[in-house]
């Protein structure tokens, strides 16, 4: 059985109830071209029992050094080990060696499978596809079943808690920067260990996404971490993107160009995936709803379209290519009075810029006049 489809018509968390009430053993792979990033989750009879993300696999034996739950000394004679043919898997080496107990090894490996799952579940766009049979290329270092149930609702605590950080911590691409000490609290400062460890690595250029990874906690830890500590007063955080124009902001012109990669190269699906992402993030420049409004078309789409190019007209109304796509638009639904007009006033706008060339123009010209005779016939017919 086969189970896929993009993200924007059944969320993830409707695909982790499916496959629990179904009780299904099988792989769920996610991907996120937005990201550039590929979760899997393997399920046993509806449980979840293993989980990896390309972007951070998580070793066991570095994130329990870094954690300080075993010693460099430790991990690598696990590894010595194995590397002499010892064919268990590394934490049960580790137990059995004395290093780790049982219960902190399962501990971790649940830990590690479901800051995956909940980094995974947070996904608002991309494709899912869950193939169904046996697991034959799962590998964790310790057997564990999850419920998916409990997952689910942990991930949504999380979102709630969520909807409080955002309000300081919008997204991880946020850079937090220690405050000058006078502007501070003054006297000792009341942290716990893994505030402190956070406090350390701020160094007012890594964001919330770089010091997850470089201190191998998960993102919404450090993003929580990052707001307490705001709130207290010891950091600031900065938004590289909030009131960032377009010509002024890089980061938006790269994506743009991306995603006009994947449309010139035919990948509709994709493109339209990751504008409708940057849309939420860069919504109110123009730029964004022409290129969603060009896909759309492409993709056969001409209401969505029209939507787009209304709204990049919204907020640019002299933006020529604007006029030239909702005109097209209108003309796939057969509204061919109104695009007329709209690709009118394309012609006007590019007389003044002169973008287009003379063949295009004439073109518009030819579809503008043979536009108003048809609408003029089918306005008699149907009279």
């Amino acid at each position: 059985m086969a189970i896929e489809g993009p993200l924007k018509e059944l969320g993830l968390h409707d695909v982790f109830q499916l496959l629990d009430l179904s009780r299904k053993t099988g792989v769920l792979r996610v991907t996120s071209p937005l990201r550039r990033n590929q979760g899997t989750v393997y399920f046993d009879g509806g449980a979840i029992v293993g989980a990896e993300v390309r972007s951070n696999p998580h070793p066991l034996g570095e994130m329990l050094v870094r954690t300080g739950r075993l010693t460099e000394t430790e991990l690598a004679m696990a590894r010595d080990l194995q590397s002499r043919g010892d064919r268990r898997r590394l934490g049960e080496i580790l137990v059995a060696t004395g290093a780790l107990t049982h219960r902190e090894l399962e501990r971790q490996v649940r830990l590690q499978i479901e800051e995956v799952v909940f980094e995974v579940v947070s996904w608002q766009e991309g494709y899912f596809s869950f193939t169904e049979g046996p697991l034959a290329d799962l590998h964790t270092e310790a057997e564990i079943r999850i419920p998916t149930e409990a997952v689910l609702m942990e991930g949504a605590r999380r979102i709630d808690e969520w909807s409080r950080i955002e309000r300081h911590v919008p997204h991880l691409a946020v850079v937090p920067s220690l405050e000058a000490l006078e502007d501070t609290v003054h006297g000792a400062l009341d942290l716990l260990p893994g505030e402190w460890e956070v406090l350390a690595q701020i160094n007012g250029e890594r964001d919330v996404r770089k010091l997850a990874a470089d201190l191998g906690r998960s993102e919404f830890e450090v993003a929580k971490t990052v707001f307490g500590l705001f709130t207290s007063g010891v950091i600031s955080i900065q938004d590289p993107h909030r009131g960032a124009p377009a010509e002024a902001g890089p980061g938006l012109a790269e994506q743009l160009a991306h995603v006009t990669v994947l449309f010139e190269a035919g990948e509709l699906e994709a493109a339209r995936l990751e504008v409708d992402a940057l849309a939420t993030t860069w919504g109110n420049e123009p730029a964004v709803h022409a290129l969603a409004a060009r896909i759309a078309l492409q993709a056969g789409r001409s209401r969505e379209a029209e939507t787009a190019a209304r709204r990049a007209l919204g907020l640019d109304p002299v933006l020529p290519d604007g006029h030239r796509l909702l005109g097209d638009a209108l003309v796939a639904q057969g509204r061919l009075g109104d695009a007329a007009e709209w690709l009118d006033r394309w012609l006007a706008l590019d007389g003044r810029a002169g973008v287009a060339s003379g063949e295009e123009r004439d073109r518009v010209t030819e579809a503008i006049a043979a536009a108003r005779a048809l609408d003029t016939y089918l306005r008699g017919q149907r009279g």
